[in-house]
């Protein structure tokens, strides 16, 4: 990463570009501002999960068991499909924000929703038979049962979500983090005490915290619209529901597909590595660890996607503004950002190695397994910070496409038959797991950093300035028709 970095630098010194250190700084500044509210954000809507875990596994390992299998798939089935998709708004929105197309962002949030509602349809559907789907893949018959009724009742939250994240994007696209910051916030509070009441007061038990995580989404789904319905800050954005609606619902698969398809392919690798994990020797102690592992990449990784987010807000404003150079220095800022980030929490994480373990676990037999694991989880954490923020860089230029490539290449064809040869052949266990992720996410964070490296800005633009173009005498067009 510091030699593309160069490069891009030297680069700008090559065309007599101007680039000191107090406008990096400056930009810095800018990307921080941003990324810094974001950060809390997504932590916000983790905690959702993380909130109900808890309390769920106060109920009993039943209840536990079950409820995590059902997270898992919900997040495998549906969270990752719709987050993926979602991301194609900071492509679109963003550009359109930096060329003043401002209605035209209001319409693409409503063609999203639009969109993902209806690719929740046939979601619902499998959620709805997901006890059955776990009893036939072999799974044990009464936590399948009690995994299937769990996200039976989450399956209003799948529709509160696909509503959810066009509407961030919405706000992120503008830098109006303040709206976000603070319905993520009163959400998590209302969650936390509503959880509450029905896991434990209620008598329904794990039910309850289904039942809680769609009622706290689609409270903040109504937090975030009625604030975009009546917050003169949205007036200029703020679009009425026609037919334009329709119209850019190609346009937004277009993009939707490539980026579901770039956040699917790394999620479920993660999810490919727990399962392996599962059929080594002592599979208790193994997937214990692993999950500990990817529980805390996830918690910190809150982080970096916070980066991430500002990042592709300011890399794609610009671009639709027709300015490459400022695009480039908010490259330059974020991956100073992103490398600074990286350095700091591997750096904690490190030193607190042979104690953080009793965070999650009081068997002595896991917290030594977990020292063992530190390093390697400290470089997990220093490649999830540079690739998540060059993941932000792809969905602010749109190159979905690119970056599912890959992401397939990376992990699928590289990283996962690494884990296979190390845990299974070689006898590493969970360690030859680990790596093969490792190795996966080195080569993406590698692909990506290339690609970022050698890119022509100018020629970005101009592709912004086009897409822009097309799209709005497609729209023209259709309403004409």
């Amino acid at each position: 990463m510091e030699d593309g970095l160069l490069l891009l630098v030297n680069k700008e010194r090559d065309n007599n570009i101007d680039i000191g250190c107090g406008v990096i700084v400056e930009e810095m500044k800018s990307v921080g501002y941003l990324a810094g509210p974001m950060v809390a954000v997504t932590l916000s809507n983790y905690l959702l999960q993380v909130i109900s875990m808890t309390m769920v596994g106060h109920l009993g390992e039943l209840s536990l068991s079950s409820t995590a299998i059902a997270m898992s798939l919900a997040g495998v089935t549906g969270w990752s499909l719709l987050l993926g998709m979602a991301s194609a708004l900071e492509t679109l929105s963003g550009q359109a924000y930096g060329a003043e197309q401002y209605e035209k962002i209001g319409t693409q949030t409503y063609t999203a929703i639009f969109s993902l509602i209806v690719v929740c349809i046939p979601l619902s559907i499998l959620w709805i038979c997901m006890g059955d789907v776990l009893v036939l893949l072999g799974q044990d018959p009464l936590i399948s049962r009690e995994a299937g009724k769990f996200i039976v009742w989450l399956t209003p939250a799948l529709f509160g979500y696909a509503t959810l994240q066009p509407l961030l994007r919405y706000y992120q696209m503008q830098s109006l983090i303040t709206p976000m910051l603070i319905s993520s916030c009163v959400t998590v509070c209302f969650h936390t005490i509503l959880c509450w009441l029905l896991v434990f007061k209620s008598g329904l038990g794990n039910i309850g915290a289904a039942i809680a995580m769609s009622l706290s989404i689609w409270m903040n789904v109504v937090i975030l619209g009625l604030y975009m319905k009546f917050s003169a800050k949205c007036r200029k954005t703020r679009a009425p529901i026609s037919m334009k609606i329709f119209h850019g619902v190609g346009e937004f698969f277009r993009f939707a597909v490539p980026s579901a398809l770039m956040v699917c392919l790394e999620w479920w690798s993660y999810e490919l590595v727990i399962l392996m994990s599962g059929l080594l020797t002592n599979p208790q102690l193994e997937t214990s660890v692993l999950s500990v592992c990817m529980n805390t990449v996830y918690t910190l990784s809150g982080i970096p996607y916070g980066l991430a987010a500002a990042g592709s807000t300011r890399i794609s404003n610009e671009l639709g503004a027709g300015k490459p150079r400022e695009a480039r220095i908010s490259l330059i800022a974020l991956m100073l950002l992103a490398s600074i980030s990286a350095i700091t929490l591997s750096t904690i994480l490190f030193a607190t190695r042979n104690v953080f373990g009793y965070v999650f676990s009081n068997e002595a037999e896991v917290v030594d397994y977990l020292s063992n694991m530190a390093p390697l989880l400290c470089f997990s954490v220093i490649l999830d910070s540079l690739q998540g923020s060059l993941a932000g860089v792809a969905r602010g230029c749109g190159w979905q496409d690119i970056g599912a490539y890959i992401n397939l290449a990376a992990f699928y064809l590289f990283g996962i038959p690494i884990a296979g040869i190390l845990s299974f052949w070689f006898s590493f266990r969970g360690k030859g797991l680990w790596v093969g992720v490792l190795s996966g996410a080195t080569m993406q964070t590698l692909m990506l950093g290339i690609k970022a490296s050698c890119t022509n800005w100018e020629k970005e633009a101009d592709k912004a300035k086009e897409r822009l173009v097309q799209a709005e005498s497609l729209s023209v067009e259709g309403g004409l028709a």
